[in-house]
């Protein structure tokens, strides 16, 4: 028997990394984001890094998606629904040691609504007519039009709180007022955040933690079992989920995210100009077939671009259901027979599994598929900002979004009028019943026009050591918060 002894220096070793796994955590985390700057970027993977870690915004989204306070404490809506005036916490610094004052809020909606605005959400502030700051700790937001959903705009990822002397350098060294500050971003590999010391709020349980960029479903798989990842809150290998049950080292956590996965369409995008193809394609597609062969079961059919678990969601399901018979008469009346469609398919797995799925669906029905499989940044730029394809697969996570539609610029380039008319006047009506039916007769309309091929809610999988609590069980919103998470001893 081999008699180990142990310097003193190592016993100091073991005794700090004992330590450290009681305040540091590693989440693993399927795409990278291309930046880290979310009022600069529409992909989801920023807010998942920052949202609530380093940037804050004058509200934010609980667990339970309820808009809570953030940098603002309180805020007033004046009678005739006009003009919100937020108070702002006092003693809040950037990490930086700048403080975050009422100009700090007036640049960034100002920054955020320009006409050179690079924000990908810039309909959340159109309705901004001036920002005021009226004191050091009190800014007033005038509207051009009454907006009872304001304060719910001002929790999004895209609306937090940056500053003029930081903003420059926000892509790859962002600098918010959140309860972490940034370390270092690896590229390819993972990003860290580290406890803000001088945080004006409650200070985190965790010191440390570690975002892994880890795509590959078998990897993430690997990653978990050798605890090398502690926790995966979005995880890309649904059918392994029974496995970890099965293991008391570890906790399931299933519940629903806000993420519309949809078969995104090009409506000018020569034959898919026409309904009729949209149509075809739509009733080609046998849901639950993609729900079970991508996500193991996992995900709730939808008929059009609405949460289920909205109260104002319509299931339209049947209006698109499965009928590849009438999927070969429309594309016949269209004169669209023997199509061959791009189908550009971004990293995660309900994309690249869905993708070889659909392709099979679409060829039954006689439309062929040519299957490019791009990177995220790669998505963005040639997809999402280029609008150059003809199909793509993607699950849209913004919460209560059906909005976009109401943009023709958007990627998949829809333009009704009439869409446009109806989505300006819920912006405008803070009534919650004629709300209700504003937001069912939009659901209608784009169910309709087969804007899209809608698929499935993206249900939220993820997989974490059972000692730790405090991870999200829904996605409200896009995000990863560390703020109420810890080690149980």
């Amino acid at each position: 028997m081999t008699n180990l002894k142990l310097t003193a220096g190592a016993w100091a070793l073991m005794a700090t990394t004992a330590l450290a796994g009681n305040d540091a955590i590693t989440l693993g985390m399927v795409l990278e984001p291309p930046n880290l700057d979310p009022t600069a970027g529409a992909a989801a993977a920023i807010d998942e890094v920052v949202y609530a870690n380093i940037y804050e915004g004058l509200t934010r989204f609980g667990p339970d998606g309820a808009v809570l306070p953030g940098l603002a404490s309180a805020w007033e809506v004046s009678e005739d629904g006009m003009t919100y005036t937020f108070t702002l916490r006092e003693g809040v610094s950037f990490h930086d040691g700048t403080t975050m004052d009422a100009d700090d809020v007036v640049f960034s909606l100002d920054r955020a609504r320009a006409e050179e605005s690079t924000n990908a959400q810039k309909a959340l502030f159109k309705d901004i007519e001036s920002v005021t700051a009226v004191s050091p700790t009190s800014v007033a937001v005038k509207l051009s039009a009454p907006n009872g959903n304001f304060a719910f705009n001002m929790a999004w990822g895209d609306a937090v709180i940056v500053a003029p002397e930081s903003i420059g350098d926000a892509a790859t060294t962002p600098v918010g007022t959140g309860p972490f500050t940034f370390v270092e971003w690896a590229k390819g590999d993972h990003v860290t955040i580290a406890r803000n010391d001088a945080y004006w709020g409650d200070a985190p349980a965790l010191a440390k933690a570690t975002f892994k960029f880890i795509s590959d479903p078998n990897a993430a798989f690997a990653a978990m079992m050798a605890g090398d990842v502690d926790a995966f809150p979005n995880f890309p290998a649904p059918e392994t989920l029974a496995q970890f049950e099965a293991d008391p080292r570890f906790t399931v956590i299933v519940g629903s995210t806000e993420g519309e996965t949809i078969l995104s369409t090009n409506n000018k995008s020569g034959p898919l100009a026409d309904v009729r193809v949209r149509k075809a394609i739509a009733h080609a597609i046998n849901r639950q077939d993609i729900i079970d062969g991508a996500m193991h079961g996992f995900g709730t059919p939808i008929g059009t671009h609405f949460a289920p678990h909205n109260p104002d969601y319509v299931d339209l399901t049947g209006q698109s259901a499965f009928d590849p018979e009438m999927s070969k008469s429309l594309l016949a009346e269209a004169g669209a027979e023997n199509l061959t469609l791009r189908l550009m398919l971004p990293p995660p797995a309900y994309a690249r599994r869905g993708g070889e799925i659909i392709a099979a669906q679409l060829r039954n029905v006689g439309i062929n598929t040519e299957i490019s499989n791009l990177e995220w940044a790669q998505w963005i730029e040639q997809v999402f900002k280029g609008k150059d394809y003809d199909l793509t697969i993607v699950s849209h996570t913004e919460p209560a979004d059906i909005n976009i539609y109401a943009r023709p610029e958007y990627y998949f380039q829809y333009d009704n009028a009439g869409f446009q008319a109806l989505i300006e006047k819920l912006s405008v009506t803070s009534d919650p019943a004629m709300r209700a039916t504003l937001n069912k007769e939009a659901q209608q309309i784009i169910a309709d026009d087969y804007v899209n091929g809608y698929l499935f809610q993206l249900a939220k999988t993820g997989v974490a050591n059972a000692k730790i609590n405090g991870l999200w069980e829904n996605a409200p919103t896009q995000a990863n918060d560390l703020t109420g998470v810890s080690w149980s001893d």
